[in-house]
């Protein structure tokens, strides 16, 4: 087994309010987010340069915010396709089909780990 280069991908922190959230993060955090637009939620990215680890505020009716409402990608190798299958082997249950995102972001893909965890998946390619 190899050391990957990072861990984590991706994290979204949910919220009830986007507009109350997003500003209360940028105060908070002394940052300016990048509203954008994925998947028809709103979403608010904190600036990061590769390869460091992003994130954003999000808006979207599957998640609510609670003591366990962060999402978590963990970085998929080869691909999302393999890891899930992978995941499936371990016991773990994929969550949904693999989405492909926009502008060349990558793909990603859920699951629940064996302890009820649900976390997402994070790869470039997926092919």
């Amino acid at each position: 087994m190899s050391a990957l280069p990072k861990v984590v991908d991706w994290f979204e922190i949910p919220s009830v309010d986007f507009e109350r959230a997003v500003h209360f993060y940028e105060a908070a955090l002394d940052v300016q987010l990048n509203r954008q637009e994925v998947g028809g939620h709103p979403i608010a990215i904190f600036g990061y340069e590769e390869p460091a680890t992003g994130g954003a505020i999000i808006h979207s009716p599957s998640m609510k915010p609670a003591g366990d409402g962060l999402t978590l990608y963990l970085n998929a190798r080869p691909t999302v396709d393999a890891a899930l299958a992978r995941i499936e082997q371990a016991g773990g249950k994929t969550d949904g089909p693999v989405i492909k995102l926009p502008q060349d972001i990558g793909y990603i893909a859920f699951f629940t780990d064996t302890e009820g965890n649900r976390l997402g998946l994070h790869s470039r390619t997926n092919g």
